[in-house]
């Protein structure tokens, strides 16, 4: 495992290189954490432990304001995670030894790999959202953010939810200039969504709604999960491998 920084528009952005023992040259997923989250929990151990397994090195990257990447989580939004995430694909470009490109992500991190898989489409040879939380842009239209609600016409400078964290005003107004179904429009190629069937936090029919409207989506749900996976990490690692052998 190598451990590095990529320079983001002068963030840092705390970055972990996995490779397969012995591999000098093959394919890379890039991974991302989702809201509040970090590239060590359990769940992306997992699959990029499965990844590896099956041949793939990985790439965990950090988000703008979150673990031990610069900037503070207050004032991070989907645009500057947005910016982080063509930063992280154009480094992953430049490396000599990376034959296919593929974009994971959890969550928020999930809603970013769709965002990006739609930009930057001819890059990668599949993308991969966990739980996606692409109803995020939606429900700030509609006055509400994780379980915190705002008026949505007259945005307050900090909201706080009883989950202990705090957001800026902007992070909602970014939030409600998106439109995640043009970017699922532009992706034509594979799809793996993978989603808790017993999710809480992004219902499961965010994802079956999303497995209609791309043109070449696989949908796994995982019988009892959460949104985390929490207990059932190997269920997810085994069906994320299976994917790459």
């Amino acid at each position: 495992m190598k451990e590095f920084y990529i320079d983001s528009d002068g963030i840092k952005l705390h970055a972990k290189l996995d490779v397969p023992e012995g591999m000098e040259k093959g394919p890379l997923c890039i991974l991302i954490h989702g809201f509040t989250g970090h590239m060590e929990e359990d769940h992306l151990l997992a699959v990029t432990k499965a990844m590896n397994e099956a041949g793939v090195m990985v790439l965990r990257v950090e988000m703008y304001g979150h673990g031990e990447s610069g900037g503070e989580f207050k004032e991070h939004t989907l645009y500057k995670w947005v910016s982080n995430a063509l930063s992280v694909v154009k480094y992953a470009k430049s490396l000599d030894n990376v034959t296919d490109l593929y974009l994971c992500g959890h969550s928020q991190g999930g809603l970013l790999t769709m965002l990006v898989g739609g930009m930057c489409a001819d890059d990668f040879k599949a993308i991969i959202p966990l739980s996606p939380a692409w109803m995020i842009p939606e429900i700030c239209r509609e006055g509400e953010i994780l379980g915190t609600k705002f008026d949505p016409k007259h945005i307050p400078e900090i909201v706080k939810s009883t989950d202990d964290w705090t957001l800026g005003g902007d992070y909602i107004r970014v939030a409600q200039t998106i439109h995640v179904e043009d970017e699922i429009a532009r992706y034509e190629g594979p799809v793996l969504i993978v989603h808790g069937v017993n999710d809480e936090v992004v219902p499961y029919m965010y994802a079956e709604k999303a497995d209609k409207l791309y043109k070449n989506c696989k949908l796994v749900g995982i019988g009892g999960a959460d949104h985390c996976f929490i207990g059932q990490e190997d269920e997810l690692a085994a069906v994320v491998k299976e994917f790459f052998m």
